[in-house]
C-alpha cells in the first residue's frame, strides 16, 4: 500500500484517504481529473469495499472534491461560489442586466447557465400560501429553474408569484424575463422591492435532489427560502432555492449598531 510509515497507526480508511489528498495537492490528480473508482482503489490499497467507501467520505468532507451521480468523483475546477447577502440584491445589479447568480458565478471565475425546467399557473400550496397571504389552492405563478456553473448543475430555484400581480406583466411568463430577471419587471411595473427575508436549513438531499443536482445519496444541501416584501408591505414573490452544500459559501454582514 503506497502509504508512509508514519501513517501505519492511523484506519487504513483515512491512509487512502490522506494518500489521495497528498495526490490532488501535488497536482498528481488534476482539477477536473476523475478520482479512480472505487474498484480501482480497493484493488490498488488492498482494501474492502466499506474502507474505500468511509475513505471516499473522508475525501469529499475535505471539499476537493465532488461527486456526480452515476458519474463517479472529480477533483474541483473551482471554488464555491460565495453569496453576499447584503450585496446580492442590490438595485444597481438589475439596473445593470444581471440576475444575482449570474454575478455571483462570474465572480467565483466559472461560467454559469441556466436551465428553465418550468413557467405556468399552479395551485398555491400550503405553505407558499401561507407565504404570499393568498388562501390555499389560488391560482400563482411558478418558475422554476435548473442552475450550472461550468456545466455542473449547483441549484435549484422554485418562485411564485401572486396572479393578480403576474398577470399583467408578461415577460414574467417568458423563459427569460430579460435583463435583471423578474425582480426588475416587478420594479419596472411599480412594485418596488422594500425588504427580502431569508432562512437557511442544512439538510440531506432527497432522492429528487440527488438526482437533478447530480449528487452522491447523503450529500447535504441549503434549503433556502426567501420572501420578497414590497414598499406596499406585501409579499410579492417567494422562493425556495436547494443548493449543493459544497458548492456554495454563504456570507452574511450584519449591523451591530443601534
Amino acid at each position: 500500500m503506497p502509504t508512509s510509515s508514519r501513517d501505519s497507526g492511523k484506519p487504513k480508511y483515512l491512509q487512502i484517504a490522506d494518500d489521495l489528498v497528498q495526490q490532488i495537492k501535488e497536482k498528481v490528480l488534476a482539477p477536473g481529473d476523475q478520482v479512480p473508482s472505487e474498484a480501482d482503489l480497493m484493488k490498488k490499497y488492498g482494501a474492502s469495499q466499506g474502507t474505500v467507501r468511509k475513505a471516499f467520505a473522508e475525501l469529499r468532507a475535505t471539499g476537493l472534491i465532488e461527486t456526480r451521480h452515476g458519474k463517479g468523483s472529480y477533483v474541483k475546477r473551482r471554488p464555491a461560489v460565495r453569496r453576499k447577502s447584503s450585496d446580492r440584491f442590490r438595485r444597481s445589479h438589475r439596473t445593470a442586466g444581471k440576475a444575482a447568480y449570474l454575478a455571483e458565478a462570474e465572480q467565483a471565475g466559472s461560467t454559469p447557465s441556466v436551465s428553465v425546467l418550468y413557467v405556468g399557473p399552479v395551485e398555491a400550496p400550503e405553505e407558499i400560501a401561507e407565504r404570499l397571504s393568498v388562501p390555499v389552492g389560488e391560482k400563482v405563478l411558478a418558475r422554476r429553474r435548473l442552475y450550472f456553473s461550468d456545466g455542473t448543475p449547483t441549484e435549484e430555484a422554485i418562485s411564485y408569484l401572486p396572479w393578480d400581480i403576474a398577470r399583467d406583466i408578461p415577460e414574467l411568463f417568458e423563459e427569460n424575463p430579460g435583463g435583471g430577471g423578474i425582480y426588475a419587471r416587478l420594479e419596472e411595473h411599480g412594485h418596488t422591492l422594500k425588504e427580502l427575508t431569508e432562512t437557511v436549513r442544512v439538510r440531506l438531499a432527497t432522492k429528487q435532489e440527488v438526482a437533478s443536482l447530480s449528487l452522491s445519496p447523503g450529500s447535504p444541501i441549503i434549503h433556502l427560502t426567501r420572501n420578497a416584501e414590497s414598499e406596499a408591505g406585501r409579499v410579492i414573490e417567494v422562493c425556495d432555492t436547494y443548493m449543493a452544500a459544497d458548492q456554495f459559501v454563504l456570507e452574511y454582514r450584519i449591523p451591530a449598531g443601534d
